[in-house]
């Protein structure tokens, strides 16, 4: 997945409602905004990815559903972060609670929240380092647990708020720990 970093601030600082406003009048292009309000134009992902990425979300929207414990979001969900970035993880999740803090209108445009839960499935064409400091920037906004996965070398770097990133090599499984209770995702359908 090649990324275009487009820099607007010498000509236009974009205010929340422009950028929705940018989003839903091109909805055939995913734009993400970093902290420095740079716009993020994204390709879309193969058809293996694609594919994944829905085998992935059916898991959880099925867990989900099983334990009504929150909200379960796929990558067409922007999320305005705490330091002023939009961003669209290929998985989030929000617990009930905090999502019903939100009014209706926040929670029609990108909310204005950082989910409890991110994951991020590497393309095969996707910068490591760049996918790594956007799961950094997930956990500085208090993300409290993130798994980017690389189908490709089948290692995992599970993120948990306020800890040393835990690297996994094949493995068969992964928990949804204290954040997603009873959660477990079979990485044999992703690897």
């Amino acid at each position: 997945m090649n990324t275009i970093t487009l820099n607007l601030k010498p000509v236009i600082e974009l205010t929340d409602e422009q950028f929705y406003q940018l989003c839903r009048k091109n909805p055939d292009i995913k734009f993400e905004r970093n902290a420095k309000g740079e716009l993020l134009i994204m390709s879309p992902t193969g058809g293996e990815t694609g594919n994944h990425n829905s085998e992935i979300n059916a898991d959880f929207v099925i867990w989900n559903r099983q334990t009504k414990l929150g909200k379960v979001f796929d990558s067409s969900t922007g999320f305005k972060l705490p330091n002023g970035a939009d961003r669209s993880p290929d998985v989030a999740w929000i617990k009930q609670e905090r999502w019903d803090t939100l009014t209706p209108e926040q929670k029609e445009k990108f909310p204005p929240i950082a989910p409890d839960f991110v994951l991020e499935l590497m393309s095969p064409y996707d910068d490591l380092q760049k996918v790594q400091e956007k799961m950094q920037e997930y956990m500085e906004n208090q993300v409290k647990l993130g798994w980017l996965i690389d189908r490709k070398t089948r290692r995992v770097e599970i993120y948990r708020l306020g800890k040393e990133v835990e690297v996994l090599e094949s493995p068969t499984e992964l928990s949804g720990e204290d954040v997603l209770p009873g959660f477990i995702l079979n990485l044999q359908t992703v690897f």
